[in-house]
Formats: C-alpha cells, structure tokens, sequence
C-alpha cells in the first residue's frame, strides 16, 4: 500500500514551489551533467547555462551532443562542453575521467543522470551486464569515484564549501525490495529475470548507492541525494510498447518539469541540508522513500560488489 500511496502522490505533485528562476548565480562552479543531450538531462544544463556554471555534457554520441551544444548555446547565450562518455563501457568511463581530470581540478556538482530503461533483454554492456544495471548503476559507480578527487578539491572551492552530487532514480525504486547480483551479470539467473525487475534494480540501486555515498563523504563536504524526477516524456519510453505507453501518456509531464527536483537539489541553498535523502516531483522531500533504501546492509554490499567488479576489469 505505501508503495501505490507513494505512485499516486508523486505521479500528480502539487505546483513546485522551486523554479529554475530561483537557481543562484553559478559563476565559477563547474558541473558534469551525464545524458544532457536529451530530456530531462538537457533541460539541467540549460538551466544551469542559463546561470553562468561552466557545464559539461558527458555523453557517448558525439554528434548528438554536440547539436544538444549548439541548441542551448542558442538558446543561453552560453556553451557547454562535450565529454565522451560511454557508461555502458568501464574502459570508455575510466578515460572520460582522466580526460576531465586533465582538464580540471574541481567539479561541485555532477549530475549522474544518464539512464536506460526496459531494453531489449539481450543487449548488455561491454564487460557483459545487464545494459540497465552496468550503465544506470556500474558505469555511474566507477565515473564518480573516480572523479572524486575532483569533488573533494570542489568542497573547498565552492562558496558554500560543499560539492553535490545528484543521482537521478525514478519511482520504480519503490518497488523492488532488494537487488539479486547474480541476475544483473550474463547467465541463466539474468535470462530469468525479467527485463523491468532488473531496471528495479538499477533504480533501488540508484537510491542506495546515494545513501552510501552520502555516508562516506558526508563529512567530507559531498552532498549526495538521489531524485526521483517524475513521470516524463522522454526517449527513455522507446522501448515501452504501444500499449504501455498509450497507459502513460495522461499522466506524462515535460522534461522541463523533471529537472526542478535534481536542480533543486545540486543548486539551492536548501539542498546542502539533504545529504542521504530521496526528492520526489517537484522539488519536495519525502516522509516515505522506498522501503529497501534504508537497507545499509544492501547499500554496503552494492559498494562492495561495484568495486570487485571493476577489478576485474581493470
């Protein structure tokens, strides 16, 4: 019941109370925005553009994120930049690291917002995992402790001496109450599974990888929340069906609107008090994130199995 309480509240939210307007001046603050070249990704960086931050688009299509570039040059009178990035590719994460890294020496905010949802069930990533667990969970994983040097320079940098990362989950983390490891690699547990249990996954683990993170770097001056962004229209309903999308499509908002709860979150004044929280449409707290949030245990045993895996690739 919590769960369908949760779906109806945060599927029609009440009128924001944060708008982009409200953004403070980000003169000097550099920023990373993951699948900004579309939806709800580039309406983040527009907005921040639009407030002076130097942003990033870290994507894996070029030509794609460069027409992204052009258009909100257009449109902000300011030009971000491309990083290459494919996160479905540990090797492709690792470098697009050390290329930002070669390029700058503080990041204040990343916006880990990329996603994949409800692919065709045999596509996988480059090291053989699911497409939605490696690029939603493991390719965010490794990109942001290794930008982590980064972070840290940025807490002593930023006026308010903290850096932000946002990570971007969805309702679906309400639903799955627990994440099976075995299922999110290449092999029979995987072929079981079906295709919108292993996105839960992804998405609790969006959730959980936040909490831990907020719980290692907290004190260090990282703030870390993970958002739902709400029920968009976006690319990532491609691979629905006809039938299910003909179900969303009334309750489906602009992308404009599923940016308000990450910039509220890796911009205001308000958001440097919600270290380890979960944000829901538009701009709100919740009294009731998904219930496996709160699992320390799983959230710990998620970092561990993030770090052996890209051992093993390394």
């Amino acid at each position: 019941m919590g769960a369908l309480q949760s779906y109806i509240s945060q599927s029609f939210p009440p009128k924001s109370r944060f708008n982009v307007e409200d953004i403070p001046d980000l003169t000097g603050r550099v920023v990373i925005v993951t699948g900004a070249n579309a939806g709800v990704g580039k309406e983040t960086a527009k907005a921040l553009l639009a407030h002076n931050a130097k942003v990033y688009i870290a994507g894996r299509n070029k030509d794609k994120v460069d027409a992204a570039i052009k258009e909100l040059k257009e449109q902000t009178g300011h030009e971000a930049i491309f990083l290459k990035l494919d996160l479905g590719d540990l090797t492709s994460v690792k470098a697009s690291a050390e290329e930002f890294l070669s390029k700058e020496k503080e990041l204040h905010i990343l916006f880990n917002n990329a996603g994949v949802m409800v692919p065709p069930h045999n596509q996988l990533t480059a090291q053989g995992y699911d497409l939605q667990f490696g690029t939603n969970i493991l390719g965010h994983f490794h990109f942001t402790t290794l930008l982590l040097p980064a972070l840290l320079a940025g807490t002593k940098t930023s006026p308010d001496q903290k850096a932000r990362v946002v990570n971007t989950s969805s309702m679906a983390a309400y639903f799955s109450s627990d994440i099976d490891f075995n299922a999110v690699i290449d092999g029979p547990p995987r072929k079981r599974t079906y295709i919108s249990s292993l996105y839960g996954y992804s998405k609790l683990g969006n959730v959980l990888f936040a909490n831990e993170f907020a719980r290692r770097y907290g004190e260090q001056g990282i703030i870390s929340t993970s958002v739902n962004p709400g029920n968009l229209k976006s690319d990532l309903q491609r691979h629905l069906s006809f039938f299910e999308n003909f179900l969303l499509k009334s309750i489906l908002y602009a992308p404009s609107y599923g940016a308000l709860t990450q910039l509220w979150a890796g911009t205001s004044a308000e958001g440097l008090e919600l270290n380890g929280q979960f944000l829901i449409p538009w701009a709100r707290r919740t009294t009731r994130p998904p219930t496996a949030a709160s699992n320390d245990k799983l959230a710990a045993d998620l970092w561990t199995w993030c770090e052996e895996q890209i051992a093993k690739h390394a």
